[in-house]
């Protein structure tokens, strides 16, 4: 996809901030010059090309009462793809990676409660018949990350 001047606004104005009002993208839309109709096209059209591969909020889990834990399992080559088609399956997978490890297979899970965590990976254990290995965060650091398109 080719982005022009309107799609890097676009990018560099979202990142900073979206408005939260019953109308958001309409009142986004208005801040860039733009009819929320084209706004909302624009930005379907970049995450269809991937240029963005996400769009919405990051959430402070354990301040609402839930929990985040990054996991990883080794998974055989072979079984890879059926694993990952299991592992997605459960609603609690935030996202899931593939490394070049012995631990080949990188997920998130996010709960309602800390407790939903291990009940989760349990779960995915019984699945897949595979340990997950849990790393929970120990400390948290706050990185701003921008990219300017």
């Amino acid at each position: 996809m080719e982005l022009d001047e309107t799609d890097l606004r676009i990018i560099n104005a979202l990142q900073s901030g979206f408005p939260v009002t019953s109308r958001p993208f309409a009142r986004a839309a208005d801040q860039l010059g733009l009819r929320e109709d084209e706004l909302i096209v624009r930005l379907a059209a970049m995450k269809d090309s991937r240029v963005i591969t996400r769009f919405g909020p990051f959430l402070d889990a354990a301040a609402m009462g839930g929990a985040f834990c990054l996991c990883a399992m080794e998974v055989p080559p072979d079984e890879f793809d059926a694993v990952t088609d299991q592992v997605n399956g459960f609603e609690e997978v935030a996202h899931n990676y593939a490394r070049d490890h012995r631990l080949n297979m990188w997920f998130v899970l996010a709960t309602e409660t800390p407790v939903g965590i291990g009940e989760a990976a349990a779960r995915i254990e019984a699945a897949t018949g595979l340990p997950v290995y849990q790393f929970p965060k120990l400390k948290e650091f706050f990185v701003g990350f921008r990219v300017a398109a």
